[in-house]
């Protein structure tokens, strides 16, 4: 019986955008298994941005087994160049990628910071790591050494994360998959066939600058598009609105209705050190995904609250807040107008009125240079930045940060005459 069940672990997964992938070996099976990492079937890659490309509810379960399957090809592509990797450090660095993504929160990012202050899913990613190491009798130190960027061949690393890291080539061309979006579509296995070390640092080799340069754009042309695409942001700032207001009423007393994971984190504001240093809250983290949310904002919208039932019908029955992007701050008397028919119209006071109207503001940068920058390995040896070695001038354009002005506000507010 015990020969059959080791036997089973080798798997086979048939995946949508790279075909059948392989789980490795039996420790990534075993990891896979586990409830941390099973969690991730629950949760959204793209957060709310289904509200808007209605095929983008794939999940960070997909990615991360994505994102391992490039790490293999990966490893495969750096050996056959003559480069000892040994198989500790490649089992390792599958599981430093394939769990790079386990402390997600609902929805992914549009809760990141609604949830716990001033942690990031990073963080959280370390924190459960570490937890499985304990329960993995050490299996996954060097794994963890590599993900933290402290093993001592560094290249490894930038494997996991980097400016082109398995991460990015497989959720460019997953999230274009899943959208519809075109533009996002990138020759990752070209990418990957092009890598080479050099000084201990991931380098693509000159002939695949191309593939980098369009690489670089289409990750910028997918911000715009899909992650920060105006409707995506309504979406997301109704959920953050949504959570601001229920634990605003929960510190007034009001017992609202929620998950116990989900309760545990509305009741109070828990910081970034009460976190990381009370168990009890990572446990608690481990079993909330997006059904918590949903379940619970399904509720609200029933809720005696204005505010709370309000917005929480606005988002089960998609009717989100106009959104004007704009390269300069909101006029100020705009904001101010639209506030009064906010607190006119609803009878809220204006610091409630903020629910429905507000500003905010988004950053696009595709590239920066300097910060693990991408190095092409010229013919004659030299490594050189990609903004350098390309004749194409609007990769530098790229490495610039983007700053876009945002403002938010119901579309009832407005008469559409």
């Amino acid at each position: 019986m015990h020969l059959l069940s080791t036997l089973n672990k080798k798997k086979i997964i048939n995946d949508p955008v790279h075909g059948f992938i392989s789980i490795p070996t039996e420790l990534i099976f075993d990891l896979i298994e586990h409830p941390y990492f099973q969690r991730l079937r629950y949760i959204k890659q793209l957060g709310m941005t289904h509200l808007v490309y209605p095929g983008a509810l794939h999940t960070r379960f997909h990615h991360a087994l994505g994102a391992m399957h490039l790490m293999d090809m990966a490893i495969e592509t750096l050996r056959n160049k003559g480069l000892h990797i040994s198989d500790d450090e490649e089992e390792a660095v599958t599981i430093a990628i394939l769990l790079h993504d386990i402390g997600h929160g609902p929805f992914s990012h549009a809760l990141e910071r609604s949830i716990i202050e001033g942690i990031n899913h990073e963080d959280i990613s370390s924190m459960l790591m570490k937890k499985l190491n304990e329960q993995f009798d050490g299996k996954l130190t060097m794994a963890i050494s590599i993900f933290n960027g402290t093993y001592s061949r560094k290249f490894l690393h930038q494997l996991v994360s980097s400016q082109l890291d398995m991460d990015r080539l497989d959720y460019l061309n997953r999230d274009s998959y899943f959208t519809g979006v075109s533009e996002g579509v990138i020759s990752s296995d070209r990418i990957i066939k092009m890598l080479n070390v050099k000084d201990d640092h991931i380098v693509v080799e000159a002939k695949g600058i191309y593939s980098i340069e369009k690489f670089l754009i289409a990750r910028r042309l997918m911000y715009w598009q899909v992650y920060l695409h105006k409707t995506v942001i309504a979406g997301e700032e109704l959920l953050v609105k949504i959570f601001k207001r229920c634990r605003e009423l929960t510190l007034k007393g009001e017992d609202l209705f929620g998950t116990p994971a989900l309760k545990h984190f509305i009741k109070g504001s828990i910081s970034r050190d009460v976190f990381m240093n009370e168990d009890h809250h990572l446990e608690t983290f481990a079993g909330l995904d997006d059904t918590d949310i949903m379940a619970s904002v399904k509720v609200w919208a029933g809720h005696p609250d204005f505010i709370l039932s309000t917005l929480s019908q606005n988002l089960v029955q998609r009717k989100l807040y106009h959104v004007d992007i704009s390269n300069k701050p909101a006029d100020k008397a705009f904001v101010d107008s639209l506030t009064k028919k906010a607190m006119q119209k609803y009878g809220v006071t204006e610091q409630d009125a903020a629910y429905f109207v507000f500003t905010t503001s988004i950053r696009n940068n595709a590239y920066t240079a300097g910060d693990g920058n991408i190095g092409i390995l010229m013919k004659d040896g030299h490594v050189h930045d990609i903004t350098t070695a390309s004749d194409n001038s609007t990769l530098e354009a790229l490495a610039k940060t983007v700053k876009k002005y945002i403002l938010c506000y119901s579309k009832n507010l407005v008469s559409s005459s």
